[in-house]
């Protein structure tokens, strides 16, 4: 058998690379789009934030000359508020105001240019050299009287936008591995409710087709792998009691041909070798004719269980039922009259019309009848009575013969089964009969029934479906 993969590690393996290539597009795609979302949102605030402080200026100074203390603390206490860095310019580039270091008042800004280029209202640089690392500028211009004074500049460490977003992406770094790690309680399910089961069916089905059909799976959950359990346990159980009647069937055909075999064996030899006199031939020659014939009945009923276990379709048609009755029982008038049997008929209507299959409730009554015959004694009589119930017609075969024993009730059903006391009555027997006449009744989809004391004597009765009007 071909070496299979593992579908349980073809499951983890995918789940790790789906894990490795999610953490992956949050660590490359999130990591992108975080930084210009967050680099947006504040050159947003700050631009609009510096526009106010401009605002605020043109409003403090109308013209007069920058540089008040008062207004000191404003951009003190608004730099502090934004983690930034805040200047006001005069018209000239001079730094006038600085919200943090007092030592760069009076520093001029070389190459001072307020418009940035671009579309960006912002920034990003070390501005003009005069900062250690790179920071977001933005500028909004002091003006009063139709005249701008100055400029008021505010600059945000570029680390605060680097900082801000690997401390989002940490969060979402560890919030994926928390659902990662709690995702493997799906694995874990997965492996309980799906692998482990799937496993032992497997082993099970191996053990099945290596022939050891006693093997039973012990899987009791209420899903569909409990459910294919219990059919696997099923099958085998079926699979089981098949290879053992296969056994005891061909155990039975062996017993039943090689009894019959022997005898007309044994008596060809003994006439050819003479063991048997010329004037005793014909009577054992009568025998092997006898042999043979059981051998015939043996081998047809063979065939027609056959034909019965391969549940060909049924040549159903409507006939009347009492007449069939007639004729088989006519077909028994030397053997009946050899044992002075009486056949009593009794029907409940003239004509009692069915709908099946004709030739199979031909063979259904001429084994029931010939069985009744066979178990009756000398000078009985036998019953065969037909009635009608709704849509059912209930047919009885019922003798007064020797019976079935209590236990044996239940087997007379089985292929080549016979009771002990049947043995010595129906040497010639081929324990199909009974078989065939429950296959057929199955066969049209309705019921057989037995009814047997020991001694007293044994009826069968089985329905057939009354024929529709019309």
């Amino acid at each position: 058998m071909r070496r299979r993969h593992s579908l349980y590690y073809k499951f983890i393996l995918g789940y790790l690379i789906f894990g490795i290539l999610s953490f992956m597009v949050i660590g490359i795609v999130s990591s992108d789009w975080l930084y210009r979302l967050l680099l947006n949102i504040r050159s947003e605030a700050l631009y609009e934030e510096v526009n106010l402080l401009a605002s605020r200026y043109s409003g403090i100074y109308r013209g007069s000359t920058l540089g008040e203390d008062s207004t000191q603390t404003l951009i003190e206490a608004v730099g502090t508020y934004l983690h930034a860095e805040i200047w006001i310019v005069d018209s000239s580039g001079t730094v006038v105001e600085d919200s943090v270091h007092s030592s760069r008042v009076g520093t001029n800004i070389e190459g001072f240019n307020p418009a940035f280029t671009g579309t960006q209202s912002y920034d990003i640089g070390n501005y003009h050299n005069l900062f250690s690392g790179d920071v977001i500028s933005v500028c909004a211009p002091i003006t009063g009287n139709y005249t701008t004074h100055g400029y008021v500049l505010i600059h945000l460490p570029y680390s605060e936008i680097k900082n801000t977003r690997d401390t989002v992406l940490n969060i979402l770094y560890i919030s994926f591995c928390i659902i990662f790690g709690l995702s493997l309680i799906i694995l874990l399910v997965f492996t309980l409710t799906v692998y482990f089961p799937l496993r032992k069916i497997t082993e099970a089905a191996t053990r099945y087709a290596e022939g050891d059909l006693k093997h039973r799976l012990s899987l009791h959950t209420q899903d569909e792998m409990g459910y294919l359990a219990d059919t696997m346990n099923y099958m085998a159980e079926k699979l089981d009691k098949g290879e053992e009647y296969q056994k005891e069937f061909i155990a039975n055909v062996s017993h039943d041909f090689r009894s019959p075999l022997t005898s007309i064996k044994g008596y060809l030899e003994a006439i050819l070798d003479g063991t048997i006199p010329p004037e005793m031939q014909d009577k054992y020659l009568q025998r092997v004719i006898s042999e043979t014939d059981r051998l015939n009945k043996l081998t047809q009923g063979l065939l027609t269980l056959n034909s019965l276990d391969q549940k060909n379709q049924l040549s159903r048609s409507n006939f009347d039922l009492n007449q069939i009755i007639k004729e088989t029982a006519a077909s028994f008038e030397g053997t009946c009259d050899a044992k002075d049997i009486v056949l009593d008929l009794t029907f409940s209507e003239t004509a009692t019309i069915v709908y099946a299959d004709l030739g199979e409730i031909q063979q259904v009554l001429y084994n029931l009848i010939d069985n009744a015959i066979k178990f009756s004694h000398p000078g009985s009589t036998i019953y065969i009575q037909t009635s009608i119930r709704y849509e059912k017609v209930f047919v009885s075969v019922k003798d007064t013969g020797i019976g079935i024993p209590k236990d044996s009730l239940k087997k007379i059903w089985e292929r080549f089964y016979k009771t002990d006391l049947s043995r010595g009555k129906d040497k010639k027997g081929t324990g199909l009969g009974l078989s065939i006449v429950k296959e057929i009744i199955q066969n049209h989809g309705e019921t057989i029934d037995v009814i047997s004391t020991e001694g007293v004597g044994t009826e069968f009765i089985f329905t057939l479906p009354r024929a529709s009007e019309g």
